[in-house]
């Protein structure tokens, strides 16, 4: 697919061009995620404990992408809107490198605090499986950080599509794995498979990881209209480049950190509760991100045409862009929230038998949706940090609502009360509601219209 101008033109069909396959490729991400913790189940429920705590760890290293992500989105996508090739080639490039790097370093960290960390939630079978399939996930972090940037690349040039077959592609290819490597006979075919338990899930996702990687990297590099990144330039470092690599996506990075450390904080008021809640969280949070992902892939979309658009200097044009994709984001979250309302206790027995896992699981779903349709909004409108590269937002909305109300009233609930789990998974619509107003404050104040990099 070529290279698309997105300074003109009908809004609507570009926030659909650019944000329905994005969103499609996310869903078909969050599809396997759901299969690999259905499979996970059928060894036990301690498996999807063990493979959710390690998750929640996991995610935490991902504020080290996304501080490169974030900042190439605007870089590329503002020197493209701009005409500048050359410019958008060596951002392009330097990108994958220095985000290659960087995974280099969190793997590191990964493999010296894993196992100390994950001991603090549970007992000793439910480690042992995040471990074995951890370890695994860990080793190929730079591979999966380097998938990440050149679909970002592709979607900040206005090509859409061929991240969208990138991540079907590696869906289906994980999702076909997972049995052959996780069970010794597989389910209805009776077929002998490797038996390698959760291992086997952890070496399915790399694998199709891998395979996205290498062919994605091939289309970016094969060159497109204006656009041909060089090779032999990944072996080198830019300063300039660089540092507006850190700079720009800083206070989202640390605003990605601070969000996924508040959910190892979430997680440990979770295991107050018990293991049985620890699986419904890690259940639930599934079936949360199936609907959620969309959105995240809209918003990656919609925010590589505000890179355009500002660095056309058609900032009215933005303005109508993010609004139409505000409202979208609430439409189409209601639509799956009243699907997930009244179909809770089903959603939830498909990964597990034990009625304490369905009827706690059924109870998070129903009651931590009341805030969603204020988030949904907040993350449409939200289109236009990233874009312009005025990211300083994302950071007062993480540690708002998620240090400042969820996390504080979790103490008061579990802690201080010692009320009923149910007061928990209250205090993720209290957090949602907060993001929200947080939100609306910094897209009215006006500074994203102004930022350039």
């Amino acid at each position: 697919m070529p290279a698309r101008d997105l300074t003109r033109g009908s809004i609507i069909k570009q926030i659909f061009l650019m944000g329905l396959p994005t969103a499609i490729g996310f869903s078909f991400q969050m599809f396997y995620d759901i299969i690999d913790i259905f499979w996970i189940g059928k060894i036990s429920s301690q498996a999807i404990a063990g493979v959710g705590i390690f998750t929640t760890i996991f995610w935490v290293v991902e504020a080290l992408n996304e501080i490169i992500g974030v900042s190439s989105i605007s870089l590329i996508s503002q020197s493209f809107g701009k005409k500048d090739f050359e410019k958008t080639n060596m951002a392009i490039e330097q990108t994958i490198t220095f985000k290659f790097l960087v995974a280099l370093i969190g793997s590191l960290i990964l493999i010296v605090f894993l196992k100390p960390l994950m001991s603090l939630f549970a007992g000793t079978q439910i480690v042992f499986y995040g471990l074995e399939y951890g370890y695994l996930r860990i080793f190929f972090l730079p591979i999966m950080f380097s998938s990440f940037s050149v679909n970002t690349a592709l979607r900040s040039i206005g090509d859409s599509k061929t991240p969208m077959l990138l991540m079907i592609l590696s869906s289906v290819v994980n999702i076909i794995l997972d049995p052959i490597l996780m069970f010794d006979k597989l389910p209805i075919v009776n077929i002998r498979g490797f038996n390698m338990g959760v291992k086997g899930a952890a070496l399915a996702t790399i694998i199709a990881q891998s395979l996205a990687f290498l062919i994605g990297f091939y289309v970016l590099f094969s060159g497109r209209e204006n656009i041909k990144p060089s090779f032999k330039r990944l072996f080198r470092l830019i300063f300039e480049l660089d540092k507006k690599l850190i700079l720009i996506g800083l206070p989202n990075g640390f605003e990605v950190f601070m969000r996924q450390l508040s959910a190892v904080v979430t997680l440990y008021f979770v295991a107050i509760y018990g293991e049985a809640n620890i699986t419904a969280y890690t259940i639930g949070g599934r079936i949360f991100g199936f609907v959620f992902m969309p959105l995240w892939g809209f918003l990656m979309g919609g925010s590589a045409i505000i890179g355009q658009n500002l660095g056309a200097e058609k900032i009215s044009r933005a303005e109508k862009i993010a609004k139409i994709s505000g409202w979208f984001s609430v439409v189409f979250t209601a639509i799956f929230l009243i699907f997930i309302l009244i179909y809770a206790p089903s959603l939830i027995s498909i990964f597990s038998k034990e009625e304490n896992i369905i009827e706690s699981g059924a109870l998070f779903l129903r009651y931590s949706t009341l805030g969603l349709l204020f988030l949904a909004y907040a993350i449409g409108l939200s289109i236009v940090f990233p874009g312009s590269g005025y990211n300083l937002p994302y950071l007062f909305m993480s540690l708002g609502s998620r240090w400042f109300v969820q996390i504080p009233l979790m103490y008061i609930f579990a802690i201080v009360f010692r009320l009923p789990v149910i007061w928990l998974w209250l205090s993720f619509a209290f957090g949602d509601i907060s993001e929200f107003i947080i939100a609306i404050y910094f897209y009215k104040k006006g500074g994203w219209k102004y930022k350039r990099v």
